[in-house]
């Protein structure tokens, strides 16, 4: 009678053992399922980005581009060492203007859009601190502004840019970003035709909008309206 009470009792357990793994994978099945939910839905949320509106904010209010604006590309260059400083001045890379000229940009961009390019930003605020940094390494008014005085770059009126279509290819302006040199120049008209029409987009929209150009530095655009203001120097946060 031993054997046969034996037998029964492993079957039993080896039931009852069974009956726990399925009801356990069941429970880890259901939780899988429902923290892929919880997942998707906060991935979502966060992609989701809401747009600020200008709604109540001064036009001297510094705002960030970005939080108005899906519009744009960016490659900000004094955040890197690709510039004609060989020095990385920004912490970190971020454009910030004074919502006067966050607003000209937005409508300019809008104007660019409907002929199937957009705004590539490189450079936009610059605290004065940095203006003194790149006056420390390249001490030229020619190139950099004496930071003693500030440049509209401080003030949170100027902007350092150029266009690119739609898939995000820059369009030919004939040089590159801070090159100094008399082909960068608006009057240098010795240069081919593409390069001329390209020029001429950014520089008739950017001053149908309020800005107005440098002769030596074809993507260079001050806000008129921005010409008064006070010389800042806070520095935007970092989130890593």
């Amino acid at each position: 009678m031993k054997h046969p009470i034996i037998f029964l009792g492993l079957l039993l357990m080896v039931s009852c053992k069974q009956k726990a793994k399925n009801q356990n994978e069941s429970a880890q099945t259901e939780t899988a399922i429902r923290l892929d939910s919880v997942s998707s839905d906060t991935i979502v949320k966060e992609e989701a980005a809401v747009l600020k509106t200008f709604e109540g904010l001064a036009d001297t209010t510094f705002v960030r581009l970005a939080d108005f604006s899906e519009d744009f590309a960016y490659d900000m260059r004094y955040a890197t060492e690709n510039n004609f400083l060989k020095a990385k001045v920004y912490d970190c890379a971020e454009c910030y203007t004074r919502v006067k000229t966050a607003r000209a940009l937005i409508e300019a961009n809008k104007d660019f859009m409907e002929k199937g390019v957009k705004i590539k930003f490189f450079d936009c605020y610059r605290p004065n601190s940095v203006q003194y940094k790149m006056w420390e390494i390249v001490p030229n008014p020619q190139y950099v502004a004496n930071p003693d005085k500030g440049s509209i770059h401080n003030k949170g009126g100027a902007v350092d840019i150029t266009l690119v279509d739609m898939e995000g290819n820059e369009l030919d302006m004939g040089t590159d970003f801070d090159y100094f040199g008399k082909r960068a120049y608006h009057d240098n008209l010795d240069l081919p035709q593409e390069i001329l029409d390209n020029r001429k987009l950014l520089k008739e929209t950017m001053e149908a909008h309020g800005f107005w150009s440098i002769r030596t530095e074809w993507w260079h655009y001050n806000l008129s309206a921005a010409s008064n203001d006070r010389v800042a120097n806070f520095k935007w946060e970092c989130n890593d």
